[in-house]
């Protein structure tokens, strides 16, 4: 099934766009969090970070930063929020990857914040030990 990001890279469904190049586009939410709240999304129809090669990662990168860098001159909010949510359980709903630039202004209340937890040092040394184990397989 065809993503409504595809559809919109197509010009199927119109967007209020703000940024293109070759592997990237960024337009405007049309349910926004905030004034200028953006999408930036590949080109490819690639469901979460995982599915996208390391060329890919590296434009979204460049493509996020050309314009959270633009929002921050254009509307002048006093910092910005940078979401992207992989998979059902953390909220993902378009499985297209897409990276959300919040503009935020202090007191807004745009985005809510996690409840910080806890954890003693030894769990946090053998976590890190399975995560480096992790890593070391992957081969990074």
């Amino acid at each position: 099934m065809t993503s409504i990001f595809t559809r919109i890279i197509s010009g199927e469904i119109p967007a209020a766009k703000v940024y293109e190049d070759a592997l990237t586009l960024a337009f405007l939410d049309i349910n926004p969090a905030s004034r200028g709240h953006t999408l930036v999304i590949p080109k490819a129809e690639l469901p979460g970070l995982l599915d996208l090669p390391p060329d890919l990662v590296a434009a979204m990168a460049h493509a996020t930063q050309t314009v959270a860098q633009a929002l921050m001159t254009a509307l002048k909010p006093d910092g910005f929020n940078i979401l992207q949510n992989n998979g059902q359980a953390a909220g993902q709903v378009v499985f297209h990857y897409h990276i959300h630039i919040i503009p935020r202004w202090a007191g807004d209340r745009a985005v809510g914040y996690w409840k910080p937890g806890s954890a003693t040092a030894d769990e946090l040394r053998d976590l890190a030990a399975l995560i480096t184990a992790a890593v070391s397989k992957a081969g990074a």
